[in-house]
């Protein structure tokens, strides 16, 4: 019989008690990494990517003030519901949000609240509500702490020592070094790759602050539609890569309308 190594016995006890639980949909997932440090560190990146030569930013016209129209409606939304269901305290978000020109059909929050959208998703998104679907399903990630939960399983892995200095937060260059590994900041710009069940949990977190912003939350199916008819001319659009299949999309996100359109404010 194997002995049972205290390395492991210590991973398993860090795991054990370094969980919290998901907003909205009560998924409680492993959390070795501090909101703080993953926020400093994804601020940090944030801002070299908008300082990088090669980055243009949109900061005047109608579509850059759209996008900041649309996620100042969302951010307040998401604020006043931490706020009244006692998450206020767990979250200290310095919401950003920026129109990047790109010809990729592409957007992501990181942690924190920094979010960009490229230019090259305005066409297939052309209206106020297709914005609030996607800036609202990228800030769903943020909300459900999609990347400090990536970072905290990379960390397991990786071993229980880097799983003990992130825990402490003595690892924010790490952290920060793992986040631009993420989110491709200093090389090809590239969607966060999530699994499925973070895909599905972000649109469910994504219906309902929309909603909670005012926006009609049957939107959603009809922007999805337009994004799966993108598949069929060529190459995937970042957006959709490593997602759940578009009709299985479609039909999850049908069946969580319900619920969102309990938060509707018209």
């Amino acid at each position: 019989m194997k002995k049972f190594r205290p390395a492991l016995a210590l991973i398993f006890i860090i795991a054990l008690y370094s969980c919290s639980t998901v907003p909205l949909t009560g998924r409680r997932q492993l959390s070795l990494v501090g909101d703080a440090d993953v926020n400093q560190s994804a601020a940090a990146s944030y801002k070299q990517l908008l300082t990088d030569p090669k980055t243009k930013v949109i900061t005047s016209g109608a579509d850059a003030q759209r996008i900041k129209r649309i996620g100042a409606n969302l951010s307040a939304a998401i604020e006043r519901y931490l706020q009244q269901n006692g998450y206020a305290n767990q979250y200290n978000f310095q919401w950003e949000f920026n129109l990047i020109q790109s010809s990729e059909v592409n957007a992501w929050c990181m942690p924190g609240g920094k979010v960009a959208v490229y230019s090259g998703l305005l066409p297939v998104a052309n209206t106020d509500a297709y914005l609030a679907v996607v800036m609202g399903h990228e800030i769903g990630h943020a909300i459900a702490r999609h990347s400090a939960e990536r970072i905290s399983q990379q960390m397991a892995v990786q071993g229980v020592g880097g799983a003990v200095g992130v825990a402490t937060g003595g690892q924010s260059s790490a952290t920060q070094g793992i986040i631009n590994q993420l989110y491709g900041v200093g090389g090809n710009l590239l969607l966060l790759k999530y699994s499925r069940n973070q895909e599905s949990e972000a649109d469910r977190l994504g219906l309902t602050f929309m909603a909670m912003a005012g926006y009609d939350p049957h939107n959603a199916v009809a922007f999805w539609q337009r994004m799966m008819a993108q598949n069929k001319g060529g190459a995937q659009p970042e957006l959709l890569s490593t997602h759940p299949a578009d009709a299985t999309r479609i039909q999850d996100i049908q069946n969580r309308i319900p619920e969102a359109m309990r938060y509707y404010k018209q």
